[in-house]
């Protein structure tokens, strides 16, 4: 029988107060493969013109998100919530760190939601409450103030390792390139470099030549790689 795969958690703005800042935490929660979010009793109202620009093409989180009156509505159907915030606020309640809660989020069945607060002032004691967890980024204890969006970023970045996603820049390898190619090349080199003088002495002609052989035929040259260094030998021919 296959293990229960965890959702991916909910990231509830909790009375955000600028549209540009929940326009990039939805950019941030899309990077990282995360689409539900939940807007509770945002400052300036909803839809927020400023929202959708700030988002960069991340309009389907924006569009499906969900607008709440409270912290309470938001989580209703969560059964592990997490309060970002710096301190406990004298609140006995366990603490991990981004990468420990996106650990943790992943071993349970259940729905989870992430809080995070206005960006003047974060969460307050009632809204922290509502929380089992606390998620506490280790940051300079002297500038401790982190940008809504960078905060949603780092969550959703520890979640995001776990999840499977694709890297953007990944390309695919191109294979090896055949014996015959390598071979050619050799021969080439060799016939360039014979009339340079390069082979001195004669009597260590075929150690050179063995060493060369063994520098051009380590693993990883594609044929493009030999490619463009037969044309790099060619030029060298021409020129002479």
């Amino acid at each position: 029988m296959s293990e229960p795969v965890a959702p991916p958690p909910k990231i509830v703005l909790v009375r955000p107060q600028l549209g540009e800042n929940i326009g990039k935490a939805a950019r941030a929660m899309l990077n990282f493969g995360l689409t539900d979010m939940a807007i509770v009793a945002p400052r300036d109202g909803w839809p927020n013109p400023d929202a959708f620009p700030a988002a960069s093409g991340a309009d389907s989180v924006l569009e499906n998100a969900e607008v709440c009156e409270s912290v309470a509505q938001a989580v209703a159907g969560c059964s592990h919530v997490y309060a970002t915030t710096v301190r406990k606020r004298g609140l006995d309640k366990p603490v991990l760190t981004p990468a420990e809660t996106a650990a943790n989020i992943r071993q349970l069945p259940a729905p989870s939601a992430i809080l995070f607060g206005p960006e003047r002032s974060g969460l307050d004691a009632d809204d922290v409450a509502l929380a089992g967890t606390i998620v506490t980024v280790p940051v300079n204890p002297d500038f401790s103030s982190l940008n809504l969006a960078q905060a949603v970023v780092l969550i959703a970045y520890e979640w995001s390792k776990g999840a499977g996603l694709a890297i953007p820049t990944e390309k695919e390898l191109l294979p090896p390139a055949p014996q015959a190619e390598l071979d050619a090349l050799i021969a080439h080199l060799e016939a360039a470099l014979e009339p340079t003088g390069y082979f001195f002495p004669p009597d260590r002609t075929p150690t050179t030549k063995r060493n060369l052989r063994t520098m051009l035929t380590k693993p990883g040259w594609t044929s493009p790689d030999v490619q463009a260094l037969r044309g790099i030998v060619a030029a060298l021919e021409k020129k002479r």
